[in-house]
């Protein structure tokens, strides 16, 4: 699975828990630089999971990226840049069996 990583200027550890996952970081934006800011159109093509790190964002960043998730029907992660974290997003995204199970605020919840 190819996913888009926002927010952080360092990644650390968070690419092995993503490889343990098959997921694979195709593109990183650390949402400083003014070009980072600008607002793109869409998310390239082969994005399939869009992952917000909400500690190192600001909010007009997160909204837009957030936004182009939802209209491209990309399912989205956002939480804090531990790796902690962003398991415990993994499991409750991706690794539950039924979707009573999936996290109540989902947008991609039925």
């Amino acid at each position: 699975m190819n996913a888009i990583v926002i927010g952080a200027d360092r990644l650390g550890n968070i690419p092995e828990l993503l490889s343990d996952w098959n997921i694979n970081i195709t593109r990183h934006i650390t949402g400083r630089h003014v070009a980072h800011q600008r607002k793109p159109h869409g998310l390239p093509r082969n994005t399939e999971l869009l992952i917000l790190f909400t500690d190192f964002l600001g909010h007009n960043v997160m909204h837009h990226f957030r936004n182009l998730a939802l209209v491209q029907g990309i399912p989205f992660i956002a939480c804090r840049r531990s790796t902690s974290c962003l398991a415990q997003s993994l499991e409750c995204c991706f690794n539950q069996k039924t979707e009573e199970s999936k996290c109540p605020n989902c947008p991609f919840r039925p």
